[in-house]
């Protein structure tokens, strides 16, 4: 696929020719063009497939020559690169039918996105006139389910492999599955998509298989002449499509079989060895071989362990809490035994010893006639091992905010029970109409009897309480910078540190330094 860069500034067009490796991407870098009046001319005889040009040039605009484009060229994929973020513009660019609008200050993967994007409307468009292609495609994909997933290896689906699946033929001596999974792109369907798509396609470059694209992966069928695959070297390719495409890979290889009968017993041993994709922090290859003999770690929290945590939660302190659940987890963690199962196991007791400790507190309290508030039971998660460490701490939280309104012996005051909401929920996007919300208010009357009672805004309020938390987490725990600003609620980094020096006159790093 032929990509052509029309710009008169030589800074750019160098800039976008060697900073993004076209080639590894599966494009064919044309030579750049200076102009428009260029690019208008080479391109019936180049034929270009996605042209990048920038919207304000000497001689025709990037404007006129995408419309000059769209006559000679009806299906070409268009990218706008400007240093003028103006609206009007856009609205003219889809007037004449660009595909991508993009500031020149874009970073490069911003750019290689958009290609990918562009890259992948081609081929939609393409397969859609080739209606017959469609069909075999899906056939084919049909195909390669069966035989990998279900297991199904009946006569007429050997006579079509090689056909449809050119690279399980029967000369081949080895097989193996393999379950990828790509991040990094952003977190939008839209963007996940694109991604494993461009994983594919150089999946498809670099090794020779099979591939399906799935969902949340992509799966893949490695086949080789020579009796044993060498993993290592499977290994480097993966890393260097990670690199290639500025994202992260998590890999889950089944064993090498000789047989196709046997590609379901590869594919189920990399399945299980896909739970383990938190334990490899989503990134890196873990063969089935490496976990297979994991017994599991403990299941069961300890004594000890029950009576440091509801001597915790008896403190309403929520930065040691958040200390003791990060070095709890860390400690469970080191034993190489461990397995997605008995992680979640030893998790869903923590919770339960928790509950339970709870349930104790409001059976005293009725004991003594006093009327407990109505306890919110938290049942154990089941994808407790995708952010376990927030996941517990949110839970233990709620349940240390429960027993600091029990043992107050009375039904605190809505403003109080607002900023005990808030003080325990900093690390969200909390809005005012939610916590209002929380307390039975109308949003409008809340903020007024808020700033009566507190004398801040609601805004000031929540801004003072992240601030106040960020300095106890800088002060008394190792946690790294951008991970108390999420703790915090500020996915920002940078924002973050202007507004914690604007409170404090400190950086963040400033003040642990000094604290």
């Amino acid at each position: 696929m032929k990509v052509l860069i029309v710009d008169d500034e030589v800074i750019i067009r160098t800039g976008l020719s060697t900073v993004i490796n076209w080639q590894e991407l599966g494009f064919e870098l044309l030579t750049p063009a200076v102009s428009a009046e260029e690019a208008i001319a080479r391109i019936p005889i180049e034929r270009p497939n996605i042209v990048l040009t920038d919207i304000r040039m000497t001689g025709k605009s990037g404007l006129e020559l995408a419309a000059e484009v769209k006559k000679l060229l009806p299906d070409t994929e268009i990218i706008i690169l400007t240093g003028y973020d103006d609206f009007s513009y856009t609205q003219q660019a889809i007037r004449e039918g660009v595909s991508d609008y993009l500031l020149k200050t874009s970073p490069p993967q911003d750019i290689i996105k958009a290609a990918m994007h562009a890259k992948q409307r081609l081929l939609n468009r393409w397969a859609t006139l080739k209606q017959g292609h469609i069909q075999q495609s899906a056939f084919r994909d049909s195909l390669l389910e069966q035989l990998v997933i279900e297991g199904i290896l009946d006569k007429q689906s050997l006579t079509q492999i090689p056909h449809l699946l050119p690279n399980l033929n029967a000369d081949h001596k080895s097989f193996q599955v393999f379950i990828i999974a790509a991040a990094g792109w952003g977190e939008d369907t839209i963007y996940a998509n694109s991604l494993h798509f461009a994983v594919q396609n150089m999946v498809n470059e670099l090794l020779d298989g099979e591939t399906l694209l799935r969902k949340d992966y992509i799966l893949l069928v490695l086949s080789q002449e020579q009796a044993e695959i060498e993993l290592p070297k499977i290994k480097l390719e993966f890393e260097r499509i990670g690199r290639k495409l500025k994202c992260k890979l998590f890999i889950a290889a089944g064993s090498v079989v000789h047989e196709l009968r046997e590609l379901r017993t590869s594919y189920s041993e990399a399945s299980f060895a896909f739970t383990f994709k938190w334990f490899a922090g989503r990134e890196g290859l873990i063969a089935y071989v490496d976990v297979k003999d994991n017994a599991g770690g403990r299941t069961i929290s300890s004594q000890e362990e029950e009576e440091q945590l509801i001597s915790i939660l008896k403190t309403g302190n929520a930065v040691e809490l958040k200390i003791w659940v990060i070095e709890t987890i860390r400690a469970q963690l080191v034993d190489p035994a461990v397995t997605p199962s008995s992680f979640r196991a030893y998790l869903n007791s923590i919770l339960i010893s928790g509950h339970r400790w709870i349930e104790r507190v409001r059976v005293l309290q009725a004991l003594e006639g006093e009327e407990p508030l109505p306890a919110q039971l938290l049942q154990p998660s089941d994808d407790i091992t995708e952010r376990p460490e927030e996941t517990l701490y949110k839970h233990l939280q709620s349940l240390m905010d429960k027993y600091q309104e029990l043992a107050a012996g009375e039904r605190v005051s809505y403003i109080k029970r607002a900023m005990a909401y808030i003080g325990n929920h900093l690390d969200n996007n909390l809005t005012l109409q939610q916590v209002a919300k929380h307390v039975h208010l109308n949003p409008n009357h809340f903020s007024e009897v808020f700033k009566r009672e507190t004398g801040l805004t609601y805004i000031e309020f929540v801004t003072r309480e992240r601030m106040r938390r960020a300095m106890e987490l800088l002060s008394q725990s190792p946690m790294k910078i951008s991970d108390v600003a999420r703790s915090v609620g500020y996915e920002d980094v940078k924002y973050f540190s202007q507004l914690f020096k604007k409170v404090s006159g400190k950086t963040p790093s400033e003040y642990r330094t000094n604290n």
